[in-house]
Parts: C-alpha cells; structure tokens; sequence
C-alpha cells in the first residue's frame, strides 16, 4: 500500500519537520503511525516530499524528510459542471470526481436543481465541498488539489464555456464522448445536469456558447455517477491515465 498522504500549507525546507494541527493529529492518533512507517506530505499545488516517522506523541509526529519533488499541473486541465442535486448525490459525485482527476469543480445552479444555495446555506455548501475535495486529495494521494469555485448561474457558465474546449453530458446527443474530436489547444469542461437533467433554454445557451452535446452510452447515468465516467474516458483519450 502506498503511504498516505498528509495536506500542509507549505512544504518543509529542512530535513526535520514536525506535523502537528488537524494533520499531525489525524496522522499520530487516528491513522496510529509509528517510528519507521512512511508518509508523504503535500502542499496541494503540486509539491510534494517523502516522509520517515522518527517519532510518534500524542497528536503530532516528528518526520524525516527523505526526498522533495514537484509533480507538474497535468494537462489537458478538466473543469466539471456540476448541476446542485439533492440530498447527498453531489457530494457523492464531488468526491468521486477528485478522485478521478477532475481539476476544477463549478457548483451550478441549473434551471432544474432541486437544491438552491442561498445566503449562509451556499456558503455552508461551498465549504462542504471543498472539504470533501480536500479528504478526496489525500485519500488518492494526488499532488494538485482541485478548485472548488463558488456557485455559478447558467450565463456565467457560457461564459466560462467559450474559452474551453466544452461537452454537454446529454442522453439524446448522438455523438459519444469517445469518439468527439478533442482539441489538443484548449482544457476541456464538462458540463453534468442535476437529477431532472438540463433544461432545453440551457442546452440551447450552451451550444450556442460552443459546448458539443455528446453521451457516455446508451445508459442514462445519475448526476453523481456521470462526471466520474466521463472523467474516465477524457483520462484515458488524452494520456492522462497512460
């Protein structure tokens, strides 16, 4: 199993670190690493450093650092859409979209969301995401950790949507994902509806902004599930998964 990885604001200089805080305490009391097991710690922009337990007390380890690497931004850049869903279907999909490499997440406020974020309960949301992105980071041991905008209408999507290369998750697009032509000059944006799907108005304002409507299959995937699979083929075509 690989060693586990351990978020920090910023990487150690030195070759003696002391992890303490919410991490060290994770690490020393929950996870239980003890003098000689192995660690990683990263700064979630790509740093990254390879850790030796020296020492274990209540709370807090004391580490090695054995070796200091930056891993770079991987490219093409995926930005996801992500129509508000009810319930915990979004933060099902928002987890499993970090996992999967997804870079930037877009909290959308589709015509057809269940779910408003208003006032102090969007920002409640937007916080619960970036935590769940930020637990997502460490479990899969990623070395960049993805953004998680604050909520957009569907007019500040089109325009986020013209400078992408853009796909339109729908179920009556007759071109698939996997054999759209991807353009090699741009990042590429997904856009996923919530659990009633996207509205003609928004499929019609989105194509007109340049997203090409595409499908996964002949299935009909739930909103949690949809970005996650189409994250997997956009992975596999472009390299990212080689």
């Amino acid at each position: 199993m690989s060693p586990p990885l351990f978020l920090v604001r910023e990487l150690p200089s030195g070759d003696r670190y002391r992890l303490d805080g919410p991490e060290g305490h994770h690490a020393a009391t929950v996870q239980r690493l003890r003098p000689g097991e192995e660690l990683l710690l990263g700064d979630g922009a790509g740093g990254m450093a390879f850790c030796r337990v020296l020492a274990a007390t209540k709370g807090a380890l004391d580490v090695e650092v054995r070796q200091r690497w930056t891993e770079p931004r991987p490219t093409p850049a995926v930005t996801v859409v992500q129509g508000l869903a009810k319930g915990d279907r979004a933060e099902l999909a928002v987890q499993a979209m970090t996992e999967a490499g997804v870079d930037t997440i877009v909290p959308w406020s589709a015509a057809r969301s269940v779910v408003r974020w208003k006032g102090d309960r969007g920002d409640r949301a937007v916080a619960r995401w970036r935590a769940i992105v930020r637990e997502a980071t460490k479990q899969s041991r990623r070395a960049w950790q993805p953004e998680v905008t604050d909520p957009m209408s569907t007019k500040a999507v089109c325009d986020v949507v013209a400078s992408h290369a853009a796909y339109l998750l729908h179920e009556e697009a007759e071109q698939p994902l996997t054999t759209v032509p991807l353009p090699t000059d741009r990042d590429v944006l997904l856009v996923v509806g919530p659990e009633g799907g996207i509205a003609p108005e928004e499929v019609e304002a989105f194509t007109r902004a340049g997203a090409v409507p595409v499908r996964l299959g002949r299935e009909v995937l739930r909103t949690s599930t949809a970005g996650v699979a189409a994250l997997a083929v956009l992975h596999t075509r472009t390299g990212r998964w080689a």
